[in-house]
Order: C-alpha cells, then sequence, then structure tokens
C-alpha cells in the first residue's frame, strides 16, 4: 500500500548528512535504514571501539560512512544536517544546545517512525506498570485479529518495518520519559499508567520529569483520545487542562472510564471484567487491566478481554515465576526498577514469608516508602550493588524495637540469590509459604546492560541451585 508520508521521506533524506548519537543494539536497525535510504551516516558514541561487541561494531561500520568514538564524540555536530539523538543523550547538552541553536535537525528515531508511520499508534507510558499494560493492548487487539506491532521501549525497533505496517494494522508503543522529551508528535490514544518520582538521575527534577511524560499528548487533536489514571496524585489533574476525549480508570471511584465496582471492572458503567477471572495477581495488575480496557475497548469485544484476562500470564521479569525448590518460591521482578513498583510487587504477593533481594544502580529517588512497606511485609533483605547502604538506612531509619527486618549484605547476584535461599529455607513451617523475590526498586546499570540480562542472570542461578 502507498505511504506517500514515507515516499517524500525517503526522497528528502537521500544524500543528507546525518548524525546517529549513541550506538546501543536498538539504533544498529536505524542506521542499516537510513544507509539503505541513501543518507551519509556517522555513527557518534561515547565508548571507543574495544568497548563494543565485535560483531555488532562490524555492522555499524558496515553502514556508516564514518564514525566517532571517545569522550569528543558529540564536537562534530556542525557537519551534520540532522542528528538522529538516542534517548538516553540528554538534549540539554551544550554540544546539542547549540547545534539546535544553529538550526540543526535534532530527533530520534521514535519520532521519525512516528511521522512515517500509515496506521493508528497507541502509546503508553508511566512510571509503573507501562510494560504490562503495553503488552496487554497488544495481546488484546492481536487476539481480536488486527495485523498488529509493538515496539518502543520493548519489542523490536520498527523504523526498518515501514514498508511491512499497512493502514489498517495497530501499532502499540511503551514510551520512556526519555524517548517523550524531545517528542514533537502524539500517538492518537495516549495512555499514562501514573506519574511518581523516577529517573531524577537524569531529569533534573519532578516537574521536568512529568514535562516530559506529558509530552505523550502534547499534539494531540480533537480526534484523539487520552487515557489517565484517577487515583494518581499526578495524573489525576492533567484532565482539567486537557481539551478532548479523557477517559479516566479508577479502582477507588465511579468515573467517566474504567473503574472498579464489587470486584467488577466496569467501563462508561457497563460491567466488562470480573476480576477473578484475572490470571496475574496484584490490584496493580487490576489497574494496568483498566488503562487497558479504556485504550482498546472500541476496538476489541468484551470476549477477547475476557479471554485475554484468563490466558494472559504476564510479562518476563515482572514477578516471573522461577521454580519451587525445597519449599521456597523464586520470583523474578527484574523490571521492578523503581520503589514504587517493588511495593507493587510486594503487595502482590499472598500472604507468607518474603525474602527481598534488592539494590542496584541510584536514580536518586528515595527509599522511605519502599521501607516502610518492607517492615510491614518482608521478612528478610538481602541488599547489593550501588544502593545497598542507601536503602539499608532507610530501613534502619524507621525500625524500632518491635518493628524491624533483618538485613545482609551481598557481594553480587550470586552471593544474593544464595543468601536469600538460605534465609528462605531457615523460616520454612508447615504454615507459611516462604518466597524469594528479585525486586531490587533500582535500575540495573551498576552491575548489568539493562534489567533483562539482570533477570536473566539471577533465573539462571536459581535454577542451577
Amino acid at each position: 500500500m502507498f505511504n506517500a508520508n514515507f515516499e517524500f521521506f525517503k526522497g528528502m533524506i537521500k544524500g543528507k548528512k546525518v548524525a546517529v548519537l549513541g550506538l546501543g543494539i536498538s539504533n544498529v536497525p536505524a542506521i542499516e535504514f537510513l544507509s539503505g535510504l541513501g543518507a551519509v551516516v556517522c555513527g557518534c558514541d561515547r565508548r571507543t571501539e574495544d568497548k563494543f561487541d565485535s560483531k555488532i561494531f562490524n555492522e555499524i561500520k558496515e553502514h556508516c560512512n564514518a564514525l566517532y568514538l571517545g569522550d569528543d564524540y558529540l564536537e562534530h555536530l556542525d557537519e551534520f544536517e540532522i542528528i538522529l539523538k538516542s534517548p538516553g543523550i540528554k538534549v540539554s547538552s551544550p554540544q546539542i544546545q547549540k547545534a539546535i541553536k544553529n538550526g540543526k535537525v535534532v530527533t530520534s528515531e521514535m519520532e521519525i517512525f512516528m511521522s512515517l508511520c500509515p496506521c493508528k499508534i497507541i502509546g503508553v507510558t508511566g512510571s509503573d506498570g507501562k510494560t504490562t499494560t503495553t503488552t496487554l493492548i497488544y495481546e488484546m487487539l492481536k487476539k481480536e485479529g488486527y495485523r498488529t506491532h509493538v515496539g518502543g521501549n520493548i519489542g523490536s525497533p520498527l523504523l526498518a518495518s515501514l514498508d511491512d505496517i499497512y493502514e489498517g494494522d495497530m501499532v502499540v508503543l511503551e514510551l520512556s520519559s526519555f524517548q517523550l522529551q524531545t517528542l514533537r508528535i502524539s500517538p492518537s490514544v495516549s495512555v499514562i499508567t501514573n506519574i511518581t518520582p523516577n529517573h531524577l538521575d537524569y531529569h533534573k527534577d519532578m516537574e521536568e520529569y512529568t514535562k516530559a511524560k506529558t509530552n505523550i499528548y502534547k499534539y494531540h487533536d480533537e480526534n484523539c483520545r487520552l487515557v489517565l489514571n484517577a487515583d494518581n496524585d499526578v495524573t489525576c489533574h492533567l484532565q482539567e487542562s486537557y481539551k478532548y476525549t479523557v477517559d479516566m480508570f479508577s479502582r477507588k471511584k465511579e468515573t467517566d472510564g474504567a473503574y472498579l465496582k464489587n470486584g467488577i471492572i466496569h467501563y462508561h458503567g457497563k460491567p466488562i471484567l470480573d476480576t477473578l477471572r484475572i490470571k496475574i495477581k496484584g490490584l496493580h495488575n487490576v489497574e494496568n487491566y483498566m488503562a487497558a480496557i479504556c485504550a482498546t475497548y472500541p476496538f476489541v469485544s468484551e470476549e477477547t478481554i475476557d479471554y485475554v484476562a484468563r490466558h494472559f500470564s504476564g510479562v518476563e521479569h515482572r514477578m516471573e515465576f522461577v521454580r519451587k525448590l525445597d519449599g521456597v518460591s523464586f520470583y523474578n521482578d527484574s523490571i521492578g526498577s523503581s520503589p514504587t513498583r517493588t511495593i507493587a510487587g510486594i503487595d502482590a504477593q499472598p500472604p507468607g514469608r518474603i525474602v527481598l533481594i534488592a539494590g542496584g544502580y541510584d536514580k536518586n529517588l528515595s527509599y522511605d516508602e519502599l521501607a516502610k512497606k518492607i517492615l510491614k511485609r518482608v521478612s528478610a533483605v538481602v541488599l547489593v550493588g550501588a544502593t545497598a547502604k542507601k536503602i539499608e538506612a532507610a530501613i534502619n531509619k524507621y525500625s524500632t524495637r518491635d518493628k524491624t527486618v533483618p538485613i545482609v549484605m551481598a557481594e553480587d547476584m550470586e552471593h544474593a540469590a544464595r543468601l536469600g535461599f538460605s534465609l528462605a529455607k531457615g523460616m520454612l513451617d508447615d504454615n507459611h509459604e516462604v518466597s524469594v523475590i528479585l525486586s531490587p526498586a533500582c535500575a540495573s546499570f551498576d552491575m548489568y546492560k539493562n534489567f533483562e540480562e539482570r533477570g536473566n542472570h539471577f533465573k539462571s542461578i536459581v535454577n542451577s541451585l
């Protein structure tokens, strides 16, 4: 099917000098795509050649006209007409600000894709729950019979697949604050699951972080729709300044969108789904279903929603059951990279004894609320990584003579898993289930490339015990 925007882009990009900033795995398809359209591509990355996987580096080199590597990788932007920035590189950097001032086009793989995509896009962001909500939307649309593509923060980079996306398809995107911050286009349906403090190592403050999140609907028109969490302190007020159609979802009160009443999810007053049908547990997942229903109900049937609820067993690395060994159950919640995610995971566990493994890269977040939850629900804590002492201090801050929890420090993930197993075995009796949960409440970058690598390492250790 003819895509006029894409055909125009092909003609425009040919011969243009394009700098791709950040040469991670997700940008390799973008480099190949642009090079294939005749752009003169240069790759720029802070890392030197010896820091790359050799296979990936050879792929990059094959499609790049030149490479700028090392600490001065941003010092050559005046040579290019278009700058494609990876989400993790701050737009506030002096070199990028200078390029913008000098009239350079600064864009991203996601912005190019969205501007050229011929079909309806549903975008999902939020501090918690966006991966599960995005996946639920994808599963519902796919079950209904739509030819559906998923991308953004999950799935495969979609830019290189544009030739295979048609007008009647559906695209579902998980969008991070990094991706949204410089976006100048919005999905036609935008979902914000919630906004709580996160990524304050990257954003200068909570105001900047919130502004980035709300960019998901900044470019809406009367044909667009916004889905918001009525129970979240930040998102509940966003509808006040929004001009177009908005659906609110809530598990605490009746709304014009989706709400929970007597264990049943209603949408616009109509009962849609009995929460007992939902296979994945926890009230946070009820919220994820309400958000997904608001986003998809015009396109999918109640039968489809019910089918997905009964069959969808969750996202990998989100409270993923690993194995049961000697009476101890192990769960991988590596995607739990903020305190609020870890709190939701703890709350989703049935009554029993919990050994929590937490800690990792510091995103400049407070662990006070997590500490309070640990003292209420957790039986022992194993801490590892850069934030171990910070989380320990928060727990000790709220501990009392009558309310305390054992804390042990681990050297690495293998040590943490074995310590957790040992602690859990010491708690076994006939009356209590005992679980060891990896839910770090932190990013992974102090020890791993991403949360997937961290979760896979944990699973391999547990399966070798």
